[in-house]
């Protein structure tokens, strides 16, 4: 870094960042314009998408970063099969069900998809409850004792056994084997023929007005080989319907959820048959991430980059609530994708660039279960190996200045040092995630990319705000969880203020620009989970082979 920036950076961090002028006023136009019912939730495939990443490349444009995409385009296309369940013609039934009706009621408590992406489906199997349908070898723990459930629906809880001890399961942070996702992948990896996760707030960290709403509509897949199993329903319970379903054990859900928990837990057949028949809407989805690039000025080092990324998706006009069709996203993610817009042009403005490049990611598809992100990880602009970093920015609360900061796993990287040391300069105090048990780290964009051995993390405020009471973040956050989170009411406020998001945009700039003029390559701390895929892309001890 030169003299006189590494000066002016010590000496003046309330300037920092400001070359291009990372502004709370552009922050909050680009806000209000993304999150406007004329983007229609800016769903993937539909119109308001299309809108969505059309204003997000003339931005970058204007902002001066160059096209990143093939063809010198600032498109990355995505191709993707979406479907939807479409509840005339879908049931889900269990005959001789004790305590209710034998069918559940599509919405109100049962909500998923046939993952085989047929029009048409029919299929029945026994259902065996499996825990929470975890194998971890090295926890030594496994929820199927060798049980042969080929064939079967499994039901299961979500999130993980319980922990305090951080060298078990995490502790009280959820890892990968807690996510949804991975309940499925296991299913489908064991031969099972479906699978059942039973919702409860404290275990899955929502309400289940979030799954409706998340799963009631249209998933995206990546469209599958010939011959390449995927299960037949992969579904949520709610917590009244899998009651019923278990009733036949003679145990509560309490007392099923208690006995997850326990290493000697065994498989449970359930002694009822559940009938699959789904009836679904099958489209071919063209999508696409937006790219954009800022040359960096070294020209041995110009072809590796730092990364900014930020989903550009929501869920688009959906089931209506309160008479409201359509799911702006404002908070999840118009404000990760305006932080993104305002760093590419104060990054274009240096008047001396940093010696390596940054790109600008935009990635479709997050919340159909971060399907860009992991495009992009398979088919980088940038090779992992040649990538330094990657910062994400997903749903932040313009609600002031904030007094600390969570970037959860960048602890977990070389850049910690930095990270602590920037965030100093900004008087941001760095606090673990409030909220461990629901795993956000397995829950963004920065997730696939950490799988690809890139160091990645998230960007977020804490719980204090200057001049607000103790407490006022973590109010305004479960508020936004139970009340607005994945609903129609995530819109543009006002009252909003946009200080604290121009902060954290600024700390994101400063942390990139330092890690892009590093002499080495940042990597993952030894024993980390990532560390043989960053070794593997060619990044050993900091340094590119």
């Amino acid at each position: 870094m030169p003299l006189l920036l590494a000066v002016f950076l010590l000496v003046a961090p309330s300037l920092v960042a400001q070359p291009g002028g990372i502004s709370a006023a552009r922050l909050r136009a680009h806000v209000k314009f993304l999150s406007s019912d004329l983007m229609e939730g800016r769903g993937i495939g539909e119109r308001g998408g299309r809108l969505a990443t059309e204003y997000l490349a003339t931005q970058f444009e204007l902002a001066g970063a160059k096209p990143a995409g093939p063809n010198g385009s600032y498109y990355q296309n995505v191709a993707l099969v979406g479907v939807r369940t479409v509840a005339a013609g879908t049931s889900i039934r269990v005959p001789g069900l004790t305590g209710g009706a034998a069918e559940f009621k599509w919405l109100d408590e049962v909500v998923g998809v046939n993952q085989r992406q047929v029009r048409q489906s029919q299929a029945a199997a026994e259902a065996v409850f499996v825990g929470h349908g975890i194998t971890a070898p090295e926890f030594g723990w496994d929820d199927f004792k060798d049980a042969d459930v080929r064939g079967k629906v499994l039901v299961m809880f979500t999130n993980e056994p319980p922990s305090t001890d951080s060298a078990f399961f995490g502790g009280r942070a959820l890892t990968y084997y807690g996510r949804w996702t991975y309940k499925y992948e296991e299913a489908l990896r064991r031969g099972a023929l479906g699978a059942l996760i039973i919702h409860t707030t404290p275990t899955a960290g929502y309400g289940w007005n979030v799954v409706r709403n998340s799963w009631g509509g249209e998933q995206p897949f990546v469209r599958l080989s010939p011959g390449q199993p995927a299960l037949e329903f992969a579904g949520w319970l709610s917590q009244q319907a899998g009651a019923r379903l278990v009733a036949g054990t003679g145990k509560t859900l309490e007392q099923l959820l208690a006995a997850a928990g326990s290493r000697d837990f065994r498989p449970i057949p359930l002694g009822v048959r559940v009938e699959m028949t789904t009836r679904s809407e099958i489209r071919e989805i063209q999508t696409r991430n937006v790219a954009a690039l800022v040359s960096g000025s070294d020209p041995a080092l110009s072809s590796e980059a730092v990364i900014y990324s930020a989903h550009w998706d929501h869920l688009g006009i959906g089931p209506a609530v309160n008479g409201d069709r359509i799911y702006n996203g404002a908070v999840d993610n118009a404000t990760g994708c305006a932080i993104l817009l305002e760093m590419a042009r104060a990054w274009a403005e240096l008047p001396q660039k940093p010696r390596r490049s940054a790109l600008f990611l935009a990635v479709t598809a997050e919340e159909g279960g971060l399907r860009g992100s992991e495009f992009y990880a398979m088919n980088p602009l940038v090779a992992p190996g040649k990538t330094a970093a990657a910062l994400n920015y997903d749903g932040l609360f313009p609600l002031g200045r904030p007094m600390d900061l969570v970037v959860n796993g960048a602890e977990r990287t070389t850049l910690w040092p930095l990270v602590q040391e920037v965030a100093r300069r900004f008087a941001l105090t760095v606090k673990p995630d409030p909220h461990p048990e629901q795993g956000h780290f397995y829950r963004s964009d920065h997730f696939p990319l950490a799988h690809a051995g890139i160091p990645a993390f998230s960007v977020g405020q804490g719980t204090e705000f200057a001049g607000k009471p103790e407490g006022f973040g973590e109010k305004l956050y479960n508020e936004f969880n139970e009340k607005h989170y994945h609903q129609p009411s995530d819109e543009y406020r006002e009252d909003w203020d946009f200080t604290g998001l121009e902060r954290l945009a600024q700390f994101g700039f400063v942390l990139g620009m330092e890690t892009a003029n590093q002499d080495a390559l940042p990597t993952w701390r030894p024993g980390d989970e990532f560390l043989a895929a960053r070794e593997k892309s060619g990044v050993r001890g900091g340094r590119a082979r």
